[in-house]
């Protein structure tokens, strides 16, 4: 296994950094995050910096952990440690004289990347909060009209009512698709895939575990699949179904399922270590646990309640 560092690097204008692969070298031509080897006896981070200064001039001062990837091609076989670049001193360039390109996150996927990029892909442009919307029952009123004063650029909003009937949630679904439409916010559905026909502009489908094992990706096209974990074996399981990022929980004890036991941010951090995809801590968060989240390995927060409070 050849253990690979490397960066997702972002400059002020919220662009990201890629890099042309030399045509001579495996997988040449094609687009990549910058970084190389971890040599024996170095850290992952002092790997990152030092591949920097050597490939793009420039000194990491700002990152943290973002995801672990593994994938086989069939010469090779790599582990890719990925970090979240956020400041760096010096100017970016090709120092060993390869192209590079800064690019909207949103371009991103019009460069070929080669496979083991993929999920470092998603986790680029996937924000750090992960909203999921309360049941319509507990809310005070209606549930469109709550979200109404919520809603907001850039949020990824789960539509979560298990509550309401195929029918219903399906009416309810088209109506929250036009408001995050309006808002510049992203939707996904939650349970129904087969509905997502019927709402063209939903991002994708959440799924718990016991639904998502009868799924594969395929099913879901070009759309995101998101599946809720909770140990390591359902976090493999997502994995080999192809999920584009997961949810783990519970991470705290929360009012919703009391009867769940807590993981405990140390049994959070060993499973997203062993994880091979973006996870979102779920169980008791807030917005002021975005960073413990993130330094043990997360992508972000995922919550109800607690995220919900500090939109309004």
């Amino acid at each position: 296994m050849l253990n690979v560092v490397a960066a997702v690097i972002h400059n002020p204008q919220g662009q990201i950094l890629i890099a042309q692969r030399p045509l001579h070298k495996h997988q040449g031509g094609l687009w990549e995050f910058s970084g190389g080897k971890i040599d024996e006896g170095e850290t992952a981070s002092q790997a990152l910096v030092r591949e920097l200064q050597e490939e793009l001039g420039i000194t990491a001062t700002q990152y943290r952990p973002l995801l672990t990837v593994e994938h086989h091609y069939s010469d090779k076989s790599v582990r890719l440690s990925i970090f979240r670049v956020t400041a760096f001193d010096g100017e970016a360039h090709g120092a060993e004289g390869q192209p590079t390109r800064w690019v909207n996150p949103q371009d991103l996927e019009s460069y070929p990347f080669p496979a083991a990029n993929i999920p470092i892909l998603k986790a680029a442009v996937l924000p750090d909060v992960y909203y999921i919307t309360p049941e319509p029952h507990e809310v005070d009123g209606d549930l469109l009209a709550w979200l109404q004063s919520r809603v907001q650029a850039g949020m990824w909003l789960v539509l979560r009512a298990k509550s309401l009937s195929k029918s219903e949630y399906l009416t309810l679904a088209q109506q929250v698709a036009v408001l995050c439409l309006q808002r510049q916010a992203s939707l996904l559905l939650h349970h129904h895939l087969e509905l997502l026909e019927c709402v063209p502009t939903a991002m994708g489908v959440h799924l718990p575990f016991s639904i998502a094992s009868t799924v594969t990706k395929s099913a879901i096209k070009n759309k995101y699949l998101v599946i809720s974990t909770h140990d390591a074996e359902e976090l493999e399981q997502a994995w080999q179904l192809g999920a584009d990022f997961v949810t783990l929980s519970p991470v705290q004890q929360t009012l919703s399922h009391p009867e769940q036991m807590a993981m405990g941010w140390s049994n959070f951090q060993t499973l997203v270590q062993q994880a091979k995809l973006p996870v979102y801590a779920l169980g008791g968060m807030t917005h002021q646990d975005i960073q413990q989240a993130q330094q043990l390995g997360a992508q972000g927060v995922a919550g109800i309640r607690g995220l919900f409070e500090d939109t309004r």
